[in-house]
């Protein structure tokens, strides 16, 4: 999925060039992103964790594409309390990087190869409980806004305004506070009034996590033994997922999965 950078715009990816990304204005939002205050519910500001003033937060970056990745370095460095510590060019390599890193805060893209950003932040929420982490994606989907949500990250920013919202968003999640773009807002409330109505929750994901991680890997071309060896697992059991999968998606083969893979943004068309 990374390529070289010749020739990409950071526009082609939904980053702003110059600070200039879709107004708010223009699609009816109000001007800036809006994060759920602390001090409006009684709360202090500051909570335990969150560096002295001294301290500036260190931040994981996780993009595939370099140039994207060097934009939204470029806006976090600027700022006195942030500094992106460590990159990735995908969701296992990110894990890799917390892991080996001292980082508070894991800024991470959702459609990268071998493990998306989702997948990354359920695996970072597991091992390491305390760490912050935000998705910053090109994608204004309710979808994978929820998704995002119950994967255990603070907030959910759009690269199109990340210049706008994005220092703030980091901010806000190192202050333990969640942080909601003003088109999530509707989409949160939209959901809590259909929920209240209908008196059940949200619907369940339709594969679990092992399964979505080899949903993904078939879907990149990966054999049974490369999927085996990236996961630490066993070919055949693999092969039994994979029946599983197909099975369960009610599909045939390897194309109608890879279908399914893109139509959930698992991987990219």
């Amino acid at each position: 999925m990374s390529g070289p950078d010749h020739g990409i715009s950071a526009s082609e990816h939904g980053i702003p060039a110059s600070g200039h990304g879709i107004s708010a204005s223009e699609q009816g939002i109000p001007a800036s992103g809006h994060c759920i205050s602390a001090s409006e519910h009684g709360i202090p500001a500051s909570k335990p964790g969150i560096p002295a003033s001294d301290d500036r937060i260190r931040v994981l970056l996780a993009d595939d594409h370099t140039l994207v990745r060097r934009g939204v370095r470029l806006i976090l460095d600027g700022e006195d309390d942030l500094t992106v510590v460590a990159e990735a060019g995908d969701g296992a390599e990110a894990v890799a990087r917390a892991r080996d890193t001292e980082v508070d805060l894991a800024v991470l893209d959702i459609a990268m190869p071998r493990m998306t950003g989702l997948q990354a932040a359920r695996e970072l929420s597991r091992r390491m409980p305390g760490l912050r982490i935000l998705i910053l994606t090109m994608y204004d989907s309710e979808q994978y806004f929820f998704e995002a949500l119950k994967a255990g990250a603070s907030g959910y920013v759009l690269k199109s305004v990340a210049d706008r919202d994005l220092v703030e968003a980091c901010r806000a999640a190192m202050r333990d506070e969640p942080f909601v773009y003003p088109g999530a807002e509707r989409a949160l409330v939209r959901s809590y009034l259909d929920r209240l109505h209908r008196g059940d929750d949200l619907p369940a994901r339709a594969v679990t996590d092992r399964e979505e991680e080899i949903l993904k890997l078939v879907a990149e071309g990966h054999t049974s033994k490369e999927i085996g060896e990236l996961l630490f697992i066993s070919a055949k059991t693999v092969e039994r997922h994979r029946a599983n999968l197909l099975q369960k998606l009610g599909m045939r083969d390897r194309l109608e999965l890879t279908r399914y893979a893109i139509r959930a943004g698992l991987i990219e068309p």
